[in-house]
């Protein structure tokens, strides 16, 4: 009866052993699995760190850019105040310009055209041409040789090496759509 006791107590204690082993087992597959998911979270947070590490980049990009615009704007509006404050000045001296003709054309201009067309008129001569027809010619003429200017520039700049036209472009620009990012450069896709 011994014999059976012990036998009892080894297979009690055999027993308890299966299971403390199968609890182990258990818990060390439990165990696996939340590391398993620990990792994978860790995984996926060094991803979007790196990712918003490469968005931060991209900012950084574009606010050194946009000063840069910023920068150009205020110095293009700065340079259109002048234009604005030069083209007043110039309007000023055209003003200026027009009250000058009017005076010496009311006044000594006609006093002198009057006594040239009274001594021609005595000599036999004909009258000389109006004030207005001869600004009328100059005016013509200023005008024609601008066009001829303006044609020869434009026949200038459409003229190619072999004097065919040149090809109209059509579309957007080479590479403009498919451009594939630098590396290390985040793509479009993630930073949306």
């Amino acid at each position: 009866m011994n014999g059976d006791g012990k036998s009892q107590a080894d297979w009690t204690k055999s027993l308890v052993q299966l299971a403390r082993n199968a609890e182990l087992k258990k818990n060390a597959l439990a165990l696996q699995i939340h590391t398993a998911h620990i990792l994978a979270a860790h995984a996926s947070l060094d991803a979007k760190e790196r990712e918003i590490q490469d968005v931060k980049e991209q900012k950084n990009k574009l606010d050194s850019e946009r000063a840069r615009l910023l920068a150009c704007l205020v110095e293009v509006n700065a340079d259109r105040d002048k234009m604005d404050m030069k083209s007043m000045q110039i309007e000023d001296e055209c003003s200026e310009l027009r009250k000058r003709i009017d005076t010496i054309k009311d006044g000594e201009y006609t006093a002198a055209k009057t006594d040239v067309d009274r001594l021609r008129e005595e000599l036999g001569q004909a009258p000389l041409q109006s004030l207005q027809s001869l600004l009328d010619e100059k005016s013509q003429q200023y005008l024609q040789e601008r066009l001829a200017e303006s044609t020869a520039k434009r026949s200038a700049e459409e003229a190619t090496p072999n004097g065919a036209p040149p090809a109209k472009r059509r579309g957007r620009p080479k590479g403009s759509r498919n451009k594939k990012p630098a590396e290390g450069e985040p793509s479009s896709s993630a930073v949306s």
